[in-house]
């Protein structure tokens, strides 16, 4: 399918934010999907993965996390100085800031005129997989799929040493697709245990994948980048929203 995207400019709370919003090219409405950055940012690498998703048919929004912080357009190399950043950045945001974001975008894909009433849902990679989490949070999100997601499992994320999100996975209305690699030393198996432990116990309706694969398998730049596994991932994710979310194919 062919799509376009843009950046453009959303208030959160005041805060001005860039957001690069992408959809199909054929006038429809399809599904809206709030995507989060790992902690890079919006870099090319991550921008193709949003043209990516949005390619099976969906209209996908995703902000610079780190607005508040950064200036406008900023994206963070994948080399130390670049990791180095991005996680400072991390730690000098709230959880409620990235909360509010969430919730922000939201908004603006409940209003858009391309996406189909109540087809709300979120992805994320990395720091973003654990924004997605929180995001399906909100009632409003019908379906979410975690890549990768870190510090759920020990509730570290940004400036909360304990954001406590496992702990309201209870809150959770919509469906949960999980997908992570088996050798990702962030989040041990261990981890992905005690993830799975937890959403049972708050009985949510999840599913959990694991890969044969390294932690930021789906970043298509750098020697952990898996071309296979990356569209099985992809694959995956497009059937879990085409089926969770109320549309799955355009109307006019």
């Amino acid at each position: 399918m062919t799509i376009d995207g843009a950046f453009v400019t959303i208030d959160s709370g005041g805060a001005p934010m860039r957001a690069y919003v992408v959809r199909p090219r054929a006038a429809g409405r399809y599904p809206g999907i709030v995507a989060f950055s790992d902690i890079f940012q919006l870099t090319p690498s991550t921008l193709r993965a949003l043209d990516r998703l949005s390619g099976f048919g969906f209209v996908v929004a995703a902000p610079e996390i780190y607005h508040r912080i950064e200036p406008a357009g900023a994206a963070f190399a994948f080399d130390d100085a670049g990791r180095d950043r991005g996680l400072a950045d991390a730690k000098r945001t709230n959880v409620a800031d990235f909360d509010a974001d969430a919730r922000a975008v939201i908004a603006v894909l409940r209003t858009d005129p391309g996406v189909a009433a109540g087809a709300i849902g979120a992805a994320g990679w990395c720091l973003g997989g654990h924004l997605a989490f929180r995001a399906a949070l909100q009632p409003e999100v019908v379906a979410t799929t975690c890549f990768y997601a870190t510090g759920v499992h020990s509730g570290e994320l940004g400036a909360d040493a304990d954001a406590g999100t496992l702990a309201r996975a209870h809150e959770i209305s919509g469906e949960l697709l999980l997908i992570f690699g088996a050798r990702d030393p962030h989040v041990p198996r261990e981890g992905r245990d005690l993830i799975a432990r937890e959403l049972e116990r708050a009985g949510t309706n999840f599913a959990l994948t694991i890969y044969d694969a390294e932690h930021a398998f789906m970043r298509d730049e750098g020697p952990r980048y898996d071309p296979e596994l990356t569209a099985r991932a992809y694959a995956e994710a497009a059937a879990f929203f085409r089926r969770a979310l109320p549309i799955s194919r355009p109307s006019v």
